[in-house]
């Protein structure tokens, strides 16, 4: 130790006289000096120097500075000995047992005997809740890592159990022998497993089958196979795949040896498609399809399964070579269609619950594997329902009445409107042929109106029934669709269900009145209202129209006569045809008809007095056209 110079005396004194000693408890234990120690004597010999000692001869011990040098040197021995402790420890990653001073958010304190103490970082000594596996006072094994810049020493409690359970895991994966572990968390691609070091389970390892959700694994123990191992980093890879698929393939020799069609086994549900169930037969998936579930219908397999369910099922197929069972659940019970004719007869009233509506009817269930359909038409009387919904929803228990049963095609018609009183039978006596009835327009079709009478009954006015006059071409020109109108019925047919009413019914026939009043051979005046190559339509009194024929159109010299429309000309009636409603005229009747009357005329002028005997003789003989083409010409004249 060198002497430190006093600034504020000029005068050098001896080192044992000016220099304030050292406690006697310092040199009496220099072993249990601690790490600060090494940086605390200097000043407090500093001091020492600057100030002069003030004590009493009786306190002061007398040592020189060959004591004080020993005792730094033991300090500076114990120090490098530490040093050399904690370099030997962190090389050859010796476990040492140390005891858990306290824990922090972030660290265990642990006391491994040495100047500075351990510190494990917390997420190492977790347990599956989060919650520290040790508590102040307890004993913990750790491996020394590094010493940290701040102070004290990095431990690490994974690899004392990696070292402690090393060669067992080594010894397991050479025998092949599985381990259990406890499955912590779930890390990217699989999951991280507690085999007595914390091991990695990839998520294609974990089930024979890829599993979409690992989380359901955490927290359960499991067995696995240590297949990789990796000394030097610490790494450890495990699989719980090998384990099942030596379990599944010793079950599955066991299983093909006694598997033969129309075996009835037990086996597991394993899993769920929209097409069926995938049962576990003891190694060997066996398909259990949608249809092979129950002689009903399903609409998914959920709602007879679930996974995990244990269920007796029939092979109905299997293919040794390709290793494929087809499997059948509903075949363990006896076929309900094959007795649906005796127990369900035509006409019997059975209840059933509502499994579907569609656009055309509804689906009843009658009893588990028997169901039957109703139509829309079979639902109710009326016809003014848009949609079965209307009337009924799934779940709905109904009465219904068999109409018809088909085993061989597994079908069963049944009727709901059956159990109403039918509207249509009563109709003919409440609505008589030829009463008057009102109504609302409902709808208009190309080729009639439909009336509705009552709520349900609809009747059909057809276009030629809508005036004795007109030629309508479309309702729309006489009716309105809502506005209320009268009619007469018809007709009515119940078992077609059709009620015929007309609207010209109403007036007076003016065909029955122009037969009435007209005979074959009247002349009457007429206008022309269309033409056609073969003649023309006249009408010859209101509503009533009348044919010409092209070849009936020409004058008395035989000239033809141009029909153009609405050109008037007197026609004779050459035709009538009173059920079919047709009149034939002719413009050369007409022509021939005065020529026959001038004749007439002229001889009743040749018998006037004013004749002379030769008047008298010539009307002894006959005459002739030459005299009659005089007579017309002296007549013009």
């Amino acid at each position: 130790m060198v002497d430190v110079p006093n600034p504020d005396h000029n005068e050098s004194k001896p080192l044992n006289t000016e220099l304030e000693t050292l406690a006697p408890e310092a040199t009496a234990a220099p072993a249990e000096l601690s790490s600060e120690s090494t940086s605390t004597p200097a000043p407090a010999a500093v001091a020492a120097v600057e100030e002069p000692s003030t004590t009493t001869a009786a306190d002061e011990l007398d040592y020189d500075a060959n004591d004080f040098a020993a005792a730094l040197a033991d300090f500076d021995r114990e120090q490098a000995a530490e040093s050399a402790a904690a370099q030997s420890l962190t090389a050859e990653e010796v476990v040492v047992t140390g005891t858990v001073v306290k824990i922090t958010d972030k660290h265990v304190v642990v006391d491994i005997g040495l100047k500075s103490e351990g510190l494990i970082p917390l997420d190492q000594v977790l347990d599956i809740n989060g919650a520290p596996k040790f508590a102040a006072g307890d004993s913990v094994e750790v491996v020394v890592e590094r010493e940290e810049a701040e102070g004290g020493y990095l431990v690490s409690y994974e690899k004392a159990l990696r070292h402690k359970v090393w060669d067992k895991l080594e010894q397991a994966a050479t025998d092949k022998v599985p381990v259990k572990g406890m499955v912590l968390s779930r890390v990217k691609g699989g999951l991280t497993v507690d085999i007595g070091i914390k091991a990695f389970l990839p998520g294609s390892q974990v089930e024979v089958r890829p599993v979409r959700n690992l989380d359901g694994y955490i927290g359960t123990e499991i067995e696995v196979r240590v297949i990789k191992l990796n000394k030097k980093r610490g790494n450890v890879v495990i699989s719980r795949k090998e384990i099942l698929e030596e379990e599944q393939n010793a079950k599955k020799s066991v299983t093909l040896a006694t598997l033969e069609e129309g075996t009835v086994l037990t086996g597991t549900v394993k899993n769920l498609t929209d097409y069926g169930a995938f049962v576990d037969l003891g190694g060997l998936d066996g398909l259990l399809h949608i249809t092979d579930m129950s002689w009903g219908r399903l609409t998914h397999p959920r709602d007879l399964v679930n996974v995990g369910d244990e269920i007796q099922v029939k092979v109905l197929k299997f293919d040794k070579d390709k290793q494929r069972v087809s499997l059948g659940f509903k075949q363990l019970t006896p076929d309900p269609w094959l007795d649906a004719t005796e127990r369900y007869p035509i006409g019997a009233q059975v209840r059933g619950r509502i499994l579907s509506v569609t656009d055309y009817g509804a689906f009843v269930e009658l009893e588990q594997g028997i169901e039957g359909l109703v139509h829309v038409s079979e639902m109710t009387w009326s016809k003014r329902m848009k949609h079965p919904s209307k009337l009924v929803k799934p779940g709905d228990e109904v009465d219904t009445v068999i109409l018809s049963v088909n085993p061989t095609d597994r079908r069963i018609s049944l009727g709901m409107k059956q159990l109403q009183e039918n509207p249509w039978e009563q109709l003919e006596d409440k609505y008589p042929t030829g009463a008057v009835i009102e109504g609302r327009v409902r709808n208009l079709t190309d080729f009639g109106a439909f009336i509705e009478i009552e709520d349900g009954i609809d009747g059909l006015v057809h276009v030629s029934n809508l005036s004795w006059t007109k030629r309508i071409k479309h309702p729309s020109e006489v009716l309105k669709k809502g506005e209320k109108v009268k009619a007469v019925v018809l007709g009515v047919e119940p078992e077609n269900r059709r009620l015929s009413l007309g609207v010209k019914q109403l007036q007076p026939d003016v065909w029955d009145t122009f037969f009435a009043q007209h005979r074959v051979g009247d002349v009457v005046k007429g206008k022309v209202l269309r033409t056609a190559q073969f003649g023309a339509f006249v009408e010859i009194a209101e509503g009533i129209e009348g044919l010409c024929h092209v070849s009936e159109a020409v004058d008395e010299t035989g000239k033809q006569v141009a029909l153009d429309v609405d050109s008037e000309h007197e026609f004779k009636i050459v035709k009538m045809n009173e059920e079919e409603k047709k009149v034939g005229l002719s413009i050369r009747a007409v022509g021939e008809e005065a020529s026959r009357a001038e004749v007439e005329s002229y001889k009743e002028r040749d018998k006037s007095p004013k004749g002379s005997s030769s008047s008298s003789s010539s009307s002894s003989s006959s005459t002739t056209l030459g005299d009659l083409i005089n007579w017309k010409r002296s007549e013009r004249e």
